[in-house]
């Protein structure tokens, strides 16, 4: 008898789980977004795996794109919402954009918060 949860403190999306589809990396190499654009917008994620704990607010969380197992640390989150679907073991949930990284700070975020190297996106 027991329960897994997983303590957070970084949403990690792919596309089809909710990141958000107006980070679009390409652009923000060439013309920096800026987390003004998205304030007081609440995006939604979903079919997370596992029942998942994140930090609460004001504590951020680390925003990181997951593109084909590889790594790109966006920024901060703050988590506003959960939803777990117990059966199944999913979490959903929805969260604001607290900042978003430089395209500099994104490659230096890896370095500092992580350093898996078959994670690093930007190698």
């Amino acid at each position: 008898m027991g329960a897994h949860i997983t303590l957070n403190d970084t949403l990690q999306l792919t596309q089809e789980q909710g990141f958000p589809v107006e980070l679009n990396l390409e652009k923000h190499l060439v013309s920096p977004i800026r987390f003004e654009d998205f304030k007081g917008k609440i995006f939604e994620f979903k079919n997370k795996e596992d029942i998942r704990v994140y930090q609460v607010p004001p504590v951020r969380n680390f925003l990181v794109e997951n593109r084909g197992g590889k790594w790109i640390y966006w920024g901060l989150v703050h988590i506003v919402a959960l939803t777990y679907d117990y059966e199944n073991k999913i979490t959903s949930g929805k969260f604001k954009i607290i900042y978003i990284n430089t395209p500099e700070e994104m490659k230096k975020a890896y370095e500092l918060a992580d350093r898996r190297p078959n994670l690093n996106y930007f190698t």
